[in-house]
């Protein structure tokens, strides 16, 4: 049983840490706003990725567990769930994280054992699935390593701290340009600088585009045609007349950001969609002027997009 002065000392002691906690918190949150501030002004991210984001676009095919380990804080770019609560070096962006923080804070500050976080690894970098207040009181409180629980993912795509979703994006379409490059020496046998595209999944659909037109002239020859041919063929009497459409129409000014192969694919699509729904007019101008009509941007959304692609923010 305590005594009177054990247990004013045993409150005094909490009221202390208490204190402490709520100073720790009030400076973490100075130190997002500024971080935010510089960020605007130097126009660099300090935003968490996203791991969904993130899968969704370099798509991990092998998941291992690698168990409990210690993690540097510093390579914890990105989070499950809580990417919009932390700044990017996980201060709190709110203040309705306070009461969960402080408690955090408050058991750091008396030695109080906490389990380890869990995270994802991709590549040589972290996101948090669980712990996210423990590793920003542990940032805050200039910790280095953090004990965490690790599945590992495979990834091919190269991560970093402060990479943005349209960069992420940009190292994604440029790998698959790569492997396809590679699998199918498409630079030996039509113009690729022509041939280039902003999106993820692009590159397959332009080998599906070229293997049906294979198919179709195949059914006009008595032997097998090499691929290299097909491709040719499809880039002199498919590709070329819609990207000299394009061009010609001066379509590309009305997509910011996007290439002739966006355009191309875009085009395709509403001029198959024309005929099978057996449309009065499904000529490729027809599909082109539809196009830029039901797709392209308004001129203050251009102008953004615009910039934004310039700055290389999301």
């Amino acid at each position: 049983m305590y005594t009177a002065p054990m247990c004013y000392k045993r409150m005094k002691e909490m009221a202390k840490g208490s204190f402490e906690s709520r100073e720790d918190f009030s400076k973490a949150r100075v130190k997002a706003r500024m971080q935010s501030l510089l960020s605007t002004m130097q126009w660099k991210n300090t935003t968490l990725l996203s791991f969904y984001d993130v899968t969704n676009l370099v798509k991990p095919k092998v998941e291992t567990y690698r168990g409990v380990m210690p993690i540097e804080i510093d390579k914890i770019i990105g989070s499950e769930n809580r990417y919009h609560d932390f700044t990017l070096a996980f201060f709190p962006r709110k203040d309705m994280l306070r009461s969960r923080w402080q408690s955090i804070d408050d058991a750091h500050l008396k030695n109080v054992d906490l389990p380890p976080i869990s995270a994802y690894k991709l590549g040589d970098y972290y996101f948090v699935r669980d712990g996210n207040h423990r590793v920003s009181v542990a940032k805050m409180q200039g910790v280095e390593f953090i004990d965490a629980e690790i599945v590992e993912l495979d990834s091919q795509i190269k991560l970093e701290p402060g990479l943005t979703n349209r960069q992420l994006t940009k190292r994604v379409v440029e790998y698959e340009r790569e492997r396809v490059v590679q699998e199918y020496h498409l630079d030996q046998i039509f113009d690729m600088e022509h041939v280039k595209f902003s999106s993820p999944g692009m590159y397959a659909e332009l080998i599906n585009h070229i293997m049906v037109h294979k198919y179709y002239l195949n059914e006009h020859e008595s032997e097998e045609i090499l691929f290299e041919y097909a491709a040719k063929d499809w880039f002199d009497t498919v590709f070329t007349p819609i990207f000299n459409q394009i061009k010609e129409d001066k379509i590309l000014r009305s997509f910011p950001g996007k290439t002739y192969g966006d355009l191309y694919l875009w085009i395709v699509r509403r001029w198959d969609d024309s005929k099978k729904n057996n449309e009065h007019d499904s000529s490729i101008g027809k599909a082109a002027s539809d196009t830029r009509r039901k797709l392209a941007l308004p001129y203050f959304r251009r102008l953004k997009e615009h910039v934004k692609s310039l700055l290389g923010l999301d």
